[in-house]
Formats: C-alpha cells, structure tokens, sequence
C-alpha cells in the first residue's frame, strides 16, 4: 500500500511538472502568425503525448528517443520556413530517417540521392536533413494542384526552380499564389 501511495505521488508529480517544463513561455512564438503557432503548439502536444506515454511504460527507450527526435526536426524545420519566408504558412511537414522512407513512398529514393527542392513521386517535395540524434530528412507534402501539375508533366521525379523561397542553410521550399476562390 505504501508503495502505491509513493508510485501516485511521484506520478503526480511528473504529470505537473513535464507539461511546465517542455512549454514555452508565454510570448516565445510571437513572432509567428497563428498558423504557425498552432502548428509549433501542435508539436508541443505530440511532444507531451510522448512524454506521457513513456512515462506509463507504454513505449520503449528508443521509440521515445527517436519520435522526440522526430518532433525536434519538424519543429526546426518549421522555424526556419516560417523565419525565411516570413509568411504564415506552413506545407504538411514530414520528417522520416532513411529507413523509414518506405512510410512515405512506395518505391523508396535512396537518401544521399536527393537534392533540395527536389519532387519524389509527384507528391513530395524534398527540404532538406536535419540532425537530431538521427538524420531526418524532412519533406513537404504538395498540395492537389501542384500534385496533379506534376502528373500532367508526366514525371514523378523533377527539379523545381519555381519561385522558391529560401531557407537558412541551404533549403528551399516554393509556395504558390492562392488562387481565386481558393478556401484559405
């Protein structure tokens, strides 16, 4: 009984004290619109899922180390997009180690193939590695017009220079117009 009491007792204190502790403080995404901020919230909230989870046991060391990893990467990323652009928006955001890549693509590239910018079966586009723990590579899902521009084109694999919109250490990401009548 005794050690159900301290097991209760210490939960409890974990569970106050990872939420304060993996938060920012208020005012340190201000410089994002809210698009941003709700996705670098977002993150913060699959960090405290993970968090809970391994807290429980649910998850192993590794799975735990590697999906923290995983939000740390996106996290960057998203940072330095909205950062470089200055725009409030951000592409869906993907980030998998090369091991991982058969997740995302039925024929998998092999990683040192890719380039920045580069568009992987018409429905990726390639942003660049992050490290964090594990190299991540991190891509930006195109949205439905660009995906079926590219199935026009008739290649899945191609090199795009359209207005692309530089990001810090070498990435590049492009955006488009909104187009008339487009749901924002």
């Amino acid at each position: 009984m005794f050690k159900l009491i301290i097991r209760f007792g210490l939960l409890l204190i974990l569970f106050y004290t990872v939420p304060t502790t993996s938060a920012q403080s208020p005012g340190e995404d201000d410089e994002f619109g809210p698009v941003v901020r709700a996705y670098l919230g977002y993150l913060r909230n699959e960090q405290n899922v993970v968090d809970d989870r391994a807290s429980r046991h649910e998850v192993s060391r590794g799975y735990y180390v590697k999906n923290s990893n995983r939000i740390r990467a996106l996290r960057q990323m998203a940072i330095q997009i909205a950062r470089d652009s200055h725009n409030d928006y951000l592409p869906e955001l993907e980030a998998v180690a090369a091991d991982e890549f058969g997740t995302l693509f039925e024929q998998p590239p092999r990683s040192n193939a890719l380039r920045v910018g580069q568009v992987v079966q018409t429905t990726f586009r390639y942003l660049g590695s992050v490290r964090v723990g594990d190299v991540f590579h991190v891509f930006a899902r195109l949205d439905p017009y660009e995906q079926a521009e590219m199935r026009e084109k008739g290649t899945g694999q191609v090199e795009v220079p359209a207005s692309p919109t530089s990001i810090p250490s070498g990435v590049r990401v492009s955006t488009r117009s909104r187009r008339v009548g487009e749901p924002k």
